[in-house]
Parts: C-alpha cells; structure tokens; sequence
C-alpha cells in the first residue's frame, strides 16, 4: 500500500504544505494544536479539498488540481477515525458495524461480535451511540473502521478521550492490529509517546510547514530545528552561539558548553533533554559544573530538580532523576555532566 501527498491549502493564519509518501507502515504527522494535522487527514479523506496538489492511494488519483479529479469520500476506500467519532446515531452498535461490511447476516454477525470483544464493548451490541461514553464511542468508531474494507487507515488523535489504563490496552491492541491490517495507517496525534511507540516514521508539522519525514528514532535523537526539539519533548532548550569547532555557548544557562560533532555555524539553540543530566563527585572533567538546586518537585516515580550554574541568575535547567538517586544526594554539594553527545544542536 502506497499513499503519496502533495498538497497546499489555505488557512485562516497560514498555508499548510504538506508532501510525503508512506508505503505499508505506520506514520505520524506531530504538532501542536491548530498546526494543520487534522486537515491534513480531511484532505485526505476528501471531507475537504485542498487548493492544489496531488493524492494518489496505490496508484489511483483521489485529487489532483490539475486535472480537475477529486473523488468523494465513499470512492478513497479510507477509514477516518474523527475525534468526533461520527457514528450514526440512529443505529445501534452492532448496527454501527454491520452497515460498513460485506457478507451474509450471519457473517456480519459474527465479525461484529468479534470486534466488539476485542474492543472491550461486550454487551453494548443494542446499545444507541448517545448511551455510550466518549471512550465507548471513540472505541466503536475505530472498531467500525476496521470492519471496514479501508484500504488506509486516518487516526485523529486516537485514545484523546480514553482514560490512562484504556489507552494503554487500546495502543497494545493496535500494536497487534496494524502488522496484520495489510494496509497502512497515518497517525495524527501531539502526543510523543504515542507516536513514538506506535509510528515507523514521523514528520513534525509547525504551523502548516511540514519537515522533512524521519525515522522516528532519528528524529528524537537529533530533532534538528526548535519545533522538532519542543514537540519531542525536551525541557531544556537555550539560545545559543557557536564559540569554536567544539564548544557552543548556551546563553540562558550562562555554560560554554563541548559538543559531540562540530557545531554549525549558524548555530541559534541548544537543548538537552532532562534525564541526560548526570550528576558527578566533582567539577573534574569538561562539562561538569557546580549548579545549585532551585526547586524540588516530588513526581509520582522520580524527582524533578530545577538547577542552575551555583551563584549565578542563569535560566533553571529541568533535571529529572530517580527517587533513590536524588535522596542519596541531597543536600551535598551538586555537579552535574552535560554529555556531549546529548547536546542537541539547533540552526532553527
């Protein structure tokens, strides 16, 4: 299954500029609220129309601007998860699922039933859409969309209304799913976890302008551009300048800092992520310099430690360390380790 997308639409506040091709995986677009992701998948879908460009699904056109073709959303063979749901209401569940399948009565049933027990829906075969909860319903929908012939699968912010424990065993499903689907899925979601655990590949969207496609754990290695640094999640993010072919200075931490590769010249920002941070015995080595704890935040399983450079008014760093590790050290003097080939360096 190969899905292309070449695409320019017209927004309110910017133009999304959407191009990638997927190929029997599952792929992530990542951004922040309001950045284009779910357009991208109306597009898509052909809920709307993009001012120009291309989409073409296995060889076949479901839009191009310039030869006029743009097929309606019952002909693209796409299954749309909307953050919505959009079930039909005057259906029952097990209705929901029938009206999207081919067969017999008895097949229909059977698969319904099926799916129903793999989506925790049990005993809801009767029941209307408005009688369910949103995680009732966001969990029908996807089922429904897997009963269908979908030959490529949207997901829109798939387990938003789902509690912490049923979104864990609704990833653990798709997980097993998704391999064995023989289609392909694009996953819309803000959330790095998720898309870390689910996705092959991630492309970052920033107000409309997609960067280029990675492999996902590339990308969380080496973000490449502040929107990318921020969307994976780093805390810890300065302005920065290039001192020398080895050394950049982060000017909020007030550190002259060694990195692991050469930094560019155009250098602008440098991160490093909250669980790198290493603490030493003392200030030997390059690197490690006496910091200060400014604030202590008692977490569920570890300690976050806002630190700066001692004596300094710099901008605090996150630090995050095991509860264990923290209470063997508190109150002694403090040196932490920036290792070099954590130092994530950025042009934009």
């Amino acid at each position: 299954m190969e899905l292309s997308v070449c695409i320019e639409k017209k927004l309110r506040d910017f133009t999304l500029q959407i191009d990638f091709t997927l190929r029997d995986e599952v792929f992530a677009l990542l951004g922040a609220s309001g950045c284009g992701k779910s357009m991208t998948l109306k597009c898509i879908a052909g809920i709307e129309r993009p001012d120009r460009g291309r989409i073409l699904l296995d060889g076949e056109i479901l839009f191009d601007s310039k030869k006029d073709i743009d097929l309606p959303p019952q002909r693209r063979q796409v299954g749309y998860l909307f953050q919505n749901y959009a079930l039909f209401p005057n259906m029952t569940l097990a209705e929901n699922l029938c009206f999207v399948m081919e067969g017999s009565k008895a097949e229909k049933k059977q698969r319904a039933h099926g799916l129903l027990r793999r989506f925790y829906l049990e005993g809801l075969e009767n029941a209307y859409p408005g009688a369910l909860s949103g995680g009732q319903q966001q969990r029908a929908a996807l089922a429904r969309i897997l009963a269908s012939k979908a030959r490529l699968l949207l997901l829109d912010e798939p387990f938003s209304a789902l509690d912490s424990y049923l979104k864990w065993q609704m990833e653990m499903e798709l997980m097993e799913i998704l391999p064995s689907y023989g289609g392909a899925a694009l996953l819309v979601s803000h959330d790095r976890g998720e898309v870390y655990r689910l996705a092959s590949r991630v492309a970052v969207i920033n107000r409309g302008a997609m960067e280029p496609p990675a492999d996902k754990k590339e990308l969380f290695r080496h973000p490449g551009t502040l929107a990318a640094t921020l969307l994976t999640g780093c805390k810890n993010i300065s302005a920065a300048r290039r001192q020398d072919g080895e050394h950049i200075y982060a000017v909020d931490w007030n550190l002259t800092l060694k990195t692991a590769e050469p930094p560019p010249e155009g250098t602008k920002y440098a991160g490093i992520r909250a669980h790198f941070l290493q603490a030493r015995e003392s200030a030997a080595g390059e690197n490690v310099f006496p910091m200060e704890a400014v604030q202590i935040i008692e977490d569920i399983f570890s300690y976050i430690v806002m630190v700066r450079p001692l004596g300094s008014e710099a901008a605090p760093l996150r630090w995050e360390l095991a509860k264990e590790e923290w209470q063997r050290l508190e109150g002694r003097e403090l040196y932490l380790y920036f290792p070099p080939e954590q130092i994530m360096v950025m042009e934009s």
